[in-house]
């Protein structure tokens, strides 16, 4: 009777442990997944000690690709605005023509119908 009082404790005292473990298992993971990251920022800072013309060298190389590229993208941008601007003109002066065409048509319909036909 004893050691079944004392499996019953047991087992209903296994189980907040079991929650217990992943709360700790999560927040394990947290700290293992924040661990992993300043140790791999600490390999990089001593690469960089240890090696600074290579890093200096990814500087220039991806800092060039960076700046052409931001040139490419403005001259890009600046293009789109000016054929934006065209069509816009364009538009506005097709309109006018239709207008004043249309305009036309109807001046030459009501002329036309105003003489009495032979």
């Amino acid at each position: 009777m004893a050691n079944q009082s004392k499996e019953n404790q047991q087992a209903t005292s296994s189980t907040p442990p079991i929650q217990k473990s992943e709360e700790d298992q999560a927040a394990s993971t947290t700290m293992g997944f924040k661990d992993s990251l300043e140790k791999q920022y600490r390999k990089v800072k001593e690469h960089a000690e240890t090696y600074p013309y290579v890093w200096a060298s990814y500087i220039v190389v991806y800092g060039g690709f960076a700046l052409w590229t931001t040139y490419r993208w403005r001259k890009l941008r600046k293009t789109e605005d000016r054929v934006r601007t065209h069509q816009e003109r364009l538009r506005k002066l097709i309109e006018a023509e239709e207008s004043t065409s249309s305009a036309k048509v109807v001046e030459k319909g009501s002329t036309s119908s105003d003489k009495p036909s032979k």
